[in-house]
């Protein structure tokens, strides 16, 4: 296990977070043990009712009497601290009595509903937790002959004191809060149950405290719905009990169920469980509290539209639940954040934590950990570690489920690490299908499965549109991850737990699938007439629910030859890819029956995600072409900067002409100045701290302010502005000292030697910026490089002369060493020649391992630094001659990064041919244009051939979802499958097209089909210059941050 140094993979505001919202708020609860709250409530108020059924109540005094009888029976039977006692029961006021009898006597209860619990379950599940006695109902009885234990009824007066006429008094305490409340029986993977061994401190700490104890207090009713074998139903007993509350037990039927739920003021249930009611039909109800499955939003919004409501998360092992979410209506879903005394820690399969907005497995720690799972000690060191973050010896459990923080410190669930599946290749998690299939409008609840390959969708209500469903889920989902069959349902079958029964989901599916099989079978032998009709139930598999069926359409296959031939049903589910068997049968039906016939939709198979764009409606850019063309072409950002310099230095120019005192010496000093800021915003970490400025805005900022700090790449327009006006500053100087070498007798103070290195330097910037034009650097890139490093230093040595000589020019009585020393033009020199070295203070020759991608590529390997994504490097083989820059990919969480080097020129072509397994870098990562993603929720990427490059980095690391579009000629052969599979893997949704099958596509059309459809708020483009600016302006000028290189630079 790790120590505190796991926090050394985040960042500094990271781990600030980690500690921030991993950590629930400390609190004591006034209670250890359940019970001992139980008793001082009772105390408080005896004559309170505890609990009512549906025709009877008990009052807390007089339940605290029965409870203590049966409790001084259990001791009598040797029951104490340490055993544990099974609890065979239905929904009752004597269930309530046998808990707490039980937790009296010091024991935990096993609690198993007597209707529902199968015999070999009831027998494992006694012989598994090692009970000696077993409290039942004279009904349940019979059940537990075979297992020999001691039966006692509790429909039966327990033999005691009572039966004298003295009331029972309450049995030595003897519990501690490290004693075992009860035993949860969970269904296994193997389908053999599994005890959870839960602590009563485990318990009071949720119910003892807000929120977990949800309001309950003397006089509050909480309906009690849930199944005692679940964990939610201790929520509601024994949260009731502890706080004085009076718990409302429903009945048998649904008009039971209304009544209790009609009479409470707190309901605790699955989502499924609310889905079949209407609020409105609640308005008694004021605190609302689901867990168990992922709830709905339009679930969630329409309850918490009338009560508070809380979406909560945890699994039986960290009792119960451990976060909690007060939801408000319209307002993003989350699971919360951790309970008071809990925590939790998203990690990653190394057990690091993982930054903000980064998925990982939910651990969860504190006082809600369990003691694990009876007699699966193997299990228990599986799935229970020591916790590494809070070095107490205490544990933290691995809960399986996957989620990550938020930027407001909520927890987002991602579904099960077990529901992620994998589809065509790529990883689907269920979860996430269903809940974008979710954001269908009317759509209550929805769920997926992956059966034999296929994905299926399940929704309800029964009348929803599959078309609907399909087009909300690929807005979110890619096309491989909507379901290829939706079935729309009245309801879901529910488990004894009131969940969503998946089994019955899967099983209905199969069912289906045989049916049709069967069909195609007879179509073979037989002429088909279909008539179609509403059934109300169908004899399906064991697992299937009736209710289900009813609300599906079920189609019979009749003979024209045997009319008495009995007839095959066949459920007609939705689905593109299944072809309607009884396509043309229509014409030869009646017209009102075939006006009421209920047909299968067809669609025609799945095509790909650029199929028809170029017929999409594309939004109209706005404003005129004009102040289009001005604001997004001809002042950009960059140009916009470079024009603040030139109106600053022209300002200084008039004042400097109206002043009249525009000697050398001044001139000087302006240009360098100048030049000064043009050198310090090339300087990598200079660059660098901008960049990390200005990405540090966090998403919950307005767009507005986001897409504005991230043109912070647009700093080269103060580099290009400073460097020219130096230039331009420079050439008045050389004239203002060329007048006064000429009059010298005048009063002038520049000398030759002045003025003869001023026009050398004046010539060597004068051919730095020429070969720094745009069309001149592109076509001479390795000319520029070399000009403009040989003539910047030769530039550099001179202008330390011209320095000297000017100051010993002007210097008048001083010394020469006093006036440098206390001239500005000394030190910012020494600030710009450090600022030139301190690179090569860090060249160094680096090892390098070298994968041969293909003729075209070669992914090159360093373990020298671990770069952020969004950063570049510089490599050279001969550093005094010529340096490229390539994309930095780092692996997260790991050291060392890669890069790849496509074929675009002599150098690549060499690496290419002949990898290295050496090479000069120097320098620290510099920053580029996609540093800037951490500033948006939601982007698309577009990149052309190797712009995969810098991009790929920004994906890998998953910190924001990214749709990519990615066109290039067969992508794999250029870049291998490894590359590509890792950057379709991290963006499941990507765009591959291969122009060299589909030919160039409209890049601005296609892009805009990506940002609606992924609902992006910016879009990203790493391409060559022409469609980069293409892409920019197609979307800025309808609106969309867009950002790219800039290349006048």
């Amino acid at each position: 296990m790790h120590t505190g140094s796991a926090l050394d993979v985040l960042s500094a505001v990271d781990q600030l977070r980690f500690s921030q919202y991993g950590y629930g708020a400390t609190s004591t609860p006034l209670f250890q043990c359940v019970h001992h709250a139980f008793s001082f409530q009772s105390g408080l108020h005896p004559d309170n009712i505890a609990v009512q059924d549906v025709s009877d109540a008990i009052t807390f005094a007089q339940l605290d009497r029965d409870s203590n009888c049966l409790a001084s029976r259990l001791r009598v039977e040797g029951v104490g601290p340490g055993s544990r006692v099974c609890l065979l029961v239905e929904r009752s006021i004597s269930m309530v009595v046998g808990i707490l009898g039980i937790l009296k006597a010091g024991a935990a209860y096993v609690p198993c509903d007597g209707k529902v619990v199968s015999d070999p379950s009831l027998e494992h599940i006694i012989k598994d937790s090692e009970t000696k006695v077993v409290i039942t109902l004279g009904k349940f009885s019979h059940r537990v002959s075979a297992s020999k234990p001691l039966v006692i009824l509790l429909d039966e007066p327990p033999p005691c004191a009572c039966s004298g006429g003295n009331l029972c008094s309450n049995p030595e305490d003897q519990s501690s809060s490290d004693d075992s409340v009860y035993v949860i029986y969970t269904s296994g993977t193997t389908g053999i149950p599994k005890g959870v061994d839960v602590l009563h401190r485990n318990v009071t700490n949720l119910v003892c405290l807000a929120p977990g104890n949800l309001g309950m207090a003397p006089g509050v009713r909480v309906s009690q719905l849930m199944n005692i074998a679940f964990d939610m139903a201790a929520w509601e007993i024994l949260g009731s009990l502890c706080n004085g509350a009076t718990l409302v037990l429903r009945g048998q039927t649904s008009k039971e169920w209304r009544a209790a739920m009609e009479t409470a003021d707190i309901v605790i249930a699955t989502p499924s469980m609310l889905a079949p009611h209407d609020p409105a039909d609640y308005p008694n109800l004021k605190t609302i509290a689901v867990a168990g499955e992922a709830c709905p939003r339009a679930t969630a919004d329409s309850w918490a539209e009338h009560a508070r409501f809380y979406n909560c998360c945890g699994p039986t092992e960290v009792t119960i639940v451990n976060t909690m979410h007060l939801h408000s209506p319209g307002q993003s879903l989350s699971i919360g954040s951790p309970t008071p005394n809990n925590n939790v820690y998203v990690l990653d399969e190394m057990m690091n934590p993982t930054p903000i907005g980064v998925p990982g497995i939910m651990w969860a720690g504190g006082k809600c950990v369990t003691r694990g799972y009876l007699n699966l000690p193997d299990k228990t060191n599986d799935r229970y570690k020591v916790d590494p973050f809070v070095n107490d010896g205490s544990l933290m459990f691995n809960t399986g489920d996957l989620g990550a923080w938020r930027p407001d410190g909520t927890l987002e669930h991602l579904g099960r690490i077990d529901d992620q599946v994998k589809i065509k290749g790529f990883r689907v998690e269920l979860d996430g299908v269903a809940v974008a299939m979710e954001t269908t409008n009317g759509i209550k609840a929805a769920a997926a499965l992956l059966i034999d390959g296929e994905l299926w969708g399940f929704v309800t209500p029964d009348f929803a549109s599959e078309d609907e469903v399909r087009i909300a889920t690929a807005k979110i989902q890619p096309y491989y991850a909507v379901p290829t069959h939706i079935v729309a349902l009245g309801s879901f079958p529910r488990t004894r737990n009131d969940k969503t029964d998946k089994r019955a989901l899967r099983q209905l599916a199969l069912d289906f699938r045989n049916r049709e099989k069967a069909i195609s079978s007879c179509e073979k032998q037989f002429e088909p007439l279909l008539t179609s009709r509403m059934a109300n139930g169908v004899a399906a598999g064991p697992q299937t629910n009736p209710s289900l069926i009813s609300s599906l359409t079920i189609m019979e296959v009749k003979s024209e030859k045997d009319s008495d031939m009995a007839a095959s049903p066949v459920f007609l589910i939705h689905q593109p890819s299944i072809v309607d068997p009884c396509k043309g049968l229509d014409a030869s039906m009646p017209p009102e029956t075939s006006a009421s016939s209920v047909e299968p939709k067809t669609e025609t198979a799945f095509r790909e995600p650029w199929d028809g764009y170029e017929k999409d409606v594309v939004p109209d850019k706005l404003q005129g072409k004009t102040v289009r063309n001005l604001r997004h072409q001809v002042f950009s950002l960059y140009r916009r900067l470079f024009g603040v310099v030139s109106v600053t230095n022209l300002a200084i120019f008039i004042t400097l002409l109206a002043s009249g005192d525009a000697d050398a010496q001044r001139l000087g000093l302006i240009t360098l100045a100048n030049l000064f800021v043009a050198i310090l915003m090339r300087q990598d970490y200079v660059v660098n701290t901008f960049f990390n400025v200005f990405c540090a805005v966090p998403t919950s900022w307005p767009l507005s302010i986001r897409r504005v700090c991230a043109r912070v790449y647009h700093i080269g327009g103060l580099h290009s502005g400073c460097a020219t006006s130096g230039v331009i500053w420079l050439a008045f100087l050389c004239g203002q000292a060329t007048r006064e070498v000429i009059n010298h007798g005048d009063g002038g103070h520049a000398s030759v030697a002045t003025v003869a290195i001023s026009y050398s330097i004046l010539l060597l910037l004068l051919g730095m910026v020429i070969f720094a034009y745009p069309s001149m650097r592109s076509k001479r890139h390795d000319s520029f490089e070399r000009v403009h490093r040989f003539f910047g230093w030769t530039s550099i040595i001179l202008v330390w002369s011209q320095i000297v000589v000017l100051t010993h020019d002007y210097r008048g009585d001083q010394s020469l060493s006093h006036a440098l020393v206390h001239s500005a033009p000394f030190w910012m020199l020494l600030v710009m020649t450090g600022s030139i070295i301190l690179p090569w203070l860090r060249l160094r020759k680096v090892p390098v391992r070298a994968e041969v991608l293909s003729k075209h590529a070669v992914r090159l390997y360093f373990t020298y630094s671990t770069p952020i994504p969004g950063s570049f490097v510089r490599l050279s083989v001969h550093p005094l001659k010529d340096w490229h820059g390539f994309a930095t990919i780092p692996v997260p969480h790991e050291k060392g990064f890669s890069l790849v080097v496509s074929k675009a020129g002599d150098w690549t072509n060499s690496r290419i041919i002949d990898p290295p397994s050496t090479i000069w870098v120097r320098g620290a990562p510099c920053f580029g244009v996609l540093r800037i993603v951490p500033l948006f929720q939601r982007l698309v990427f577009v990149a052309t051939g190797s712009g995969i490059g810098p991009c790929a980095p920004c994906i890998l690391e998953q910190r924001v979802p990214i749709r990519l579009l990615w066109t290039s000629p067969n992508v794999r052969e250029t870049f291998g499958d490894k590359l590509v599979d890792e950057i379709i893997g991290a963006s499941p949704g990507a765009v591959v097209y291969d122009t060299r099958r589909h030919g160039k596509p409209d890049m601005v059309k296609l892009t805009l089909r990506l940002v609606k459809e992924f609902n992006a708020e910016a879009v990203c483009v790493i391409s060559n210059q022409k469609l980069t600016q293409k892409i920019v302006y197609g979307m800025m000028s309808r609106g969309i941050p867009a950002f790219g290189a800039i290349w006048d630079s």
